[in-house]
């Protein structure tokens, strides 16, 4: 017998397990949906960066690129024009103050010096003879004034006497006047003559040579050049800083440098002298800083390319971190810096004293210590970049059942 009861009861306990189904899928797809948006969460999330303080040094500095050149050097030529005859030294050679490096045929200034002292003679002689005269002629006019107190002469052989009295004191000196023009000559001659043996002026090496043996140089027309002797002892960096560094170097401050061939090497020094006047190459105006190293070693040599630095404060063992660790704070004291330590508590903030700072490190005075692990700041994602279809946004505007 059907009972219409029976039947709905029974369709309604269904319905109600459709709901209950129902609520318990939804409720695991909501679970899900958190769990699964969690995890995506900490997929994306960058890692913390940190950087580690440790001890260590850290240098302000300049820098500029420079030649090297001898500290001291003179251009040996000569003063006198002739041939070249013969040439005593040859490039590297090593050479002491006063040694023969060259010799200029000397026979033109031979044959003057000879002319000069047999003319010399001549008018010695001269001299002599003009002296004797003279002194006939005072003794002449002696007797002549003595025999006209005795009225035994007349007056105008007195003043004749006189007269030939004074024309032979006259010659005498004008011959006297001539020797010494004529010694003169000599000595100018004579040190010509000594011109033709070219001595090294300094100790240093020969590290150039211009004229050959057996040319013919005309020291009229300009001062003929030899060779150059330069002190390789001692070397000079010929730098050139740019006018907004420039006001940052003096005299007396450290600098060091390293050259292309040997760049591991570094070669110390200290600023010399900076130079007044500048030269201006493609409309930037450079300085020249003079910067003396020692070159006991002879491994520098002229002209080699440098790349110089000028320290211009520096700071040893002390705390220092990357300059991209920290953040300025805005204040007015522009070493004031914050930083974001991490500790076991999690991430801090801090303030920092910061003392000399290069352009990428910087030397702590105060608020960090050796081993603090400073977050580096990471850059922020790019917005405009569209997140990718059927991605974590879809998932996460995703209906709800």
């Amino acid at each position: 017998m059907w009972k219409p009861w029976k039947s709905g009861l029974a369709a309604a306990g269904r319905h109600r397990r459709k709901v209950l189904a129902g609520a318990t899928l939804a409720g695991l797809l909501a679970v899900g949906s958190v769990v699964a948006d969690n995890f995506l969460d900490r997929k994306d999330a960058a890692p913390v960066s940190t950087v580690a303080v440790v001890q260590g040094s850290v240098e302000k500095t300049v820098t500029s690129l420079g030649k090297l050149k001898p500290k001291d050097y003179v251009d040996v030529g000569t003063q006198v024009s002739g041939q070249l005859k013969k040439v005593h030294v040859k490039i590297g050679d090593r050479v002491s103050k006063g040694d023969l490096i060259a010799e200029i045929d000397p026979t033109v200034y031979e044959t003057r010096v000879r002319t000069d002292r047999a003319n010399l003679e001549n008018l010695r002689a001269q001299l002599v003879q003009q002296q004797a005269e003279l002194t006939l002629a005072r003794q002449q006019a002696n007797r002549s004034q003595e025999l006209l107190q005795q009225n035994a002469a007349s007056r105008e052989s007195v003043e004749q006497a006189q007269s030939a009295l004074k024309v032979a004191a006259a010659r005498v000196d004008a011959t006297q006047a001539q020797i010494k023009a004529l010694q003169a000559t000599l000595d100018g001659d004579i040190a010509n003559l000594g011109y033709t043996k070219i001595h090294a002026p300094m100790s240093g090496t020969v590290v150039s040579q211009t004229s050959l043996q057996g040319q013919t140089v005309n020291a009229n027309q300009a001062a003929p050049v030899i060779v150059r002797v330069a002190d390789l002892e001692t070397m000079t960096v010929w730098a050139q800083v740019a006018e907004a560094d420039v006001v940052k170097v003096k005299a007396g401050a450290p600098a060091y440098f390293a050259t292309l061939g040997d760049p591991e090497h570094r070669w110390r020094g200290t600023v010399r002298q900076v130079m007044p006047t500048p030269e201006t190459i493609n409309d930037v105006v450079l300085y020249n800083v003079l910067v003396d190293v020692d070159n006991g070693e002879q491994a520098l040599m002229t002209d080699m390319t440098v790349q110089i630095f000028f320290v211009l404060a520096e700071a040893r063992d002390v705390p220092v971190v990357p300059l991209t660790a920290l953040q300025p704070s805005g204040g007015r004291d522009a070493n004031t810096y914050r930083a974001r330590v991490l500790t076991p508590e999690g991430v801090m903030p801090r303030e920092v004293k910061v003392g000399v700072a290069s352009r990428t490190t910087a030397a702590i005075v105060s608020g960090l210590a050796v081993g603090d692990k400073v977050v580096v700041p990471t850059p922020a994602p790019d917005k405009s970049a569209a997140a990718p279809a059927g991605g974590r946004g879809a998932r996460m505007g995703g209906p709800r059942l």
